[in-house]
């Protein structure tokens, strides 16, 4: 449950960059330098979003395969 909450909020925060950036593109469509920011912090924020996903996903996994050694002794 908990690990389909993180999933739910990465997803909300991606579409909220999005839609952010979609507000923001018209006064920083005719200045190279402004859309260049916006396009790579948009880009970075979905980034780190998704490498917090699969670290939280390879811990959960980590901590299950643990689990399971332990439940085997």
């Amino acid at each position: 449950m908990i690990s389909a909450l993180k999933g739910i909020g990465y997803f909300v925060s991606t579409i909220s960059v999005v839609l952010l950036g979609v507000v923001a593109w018209e006064g920083a469509k005719d200045k190279p330098l402004l859309l260049g920011c916006l396009v790579a912090g948009m880009t970075t924020s979905v980034l780190g979003m998704r490498l917090r996903w699969w670290s939280h996903r390879r811990d959960r996994e980590e901590k299950e395969r643990l689990e399971r050694l332990i439940k085997a002794k």
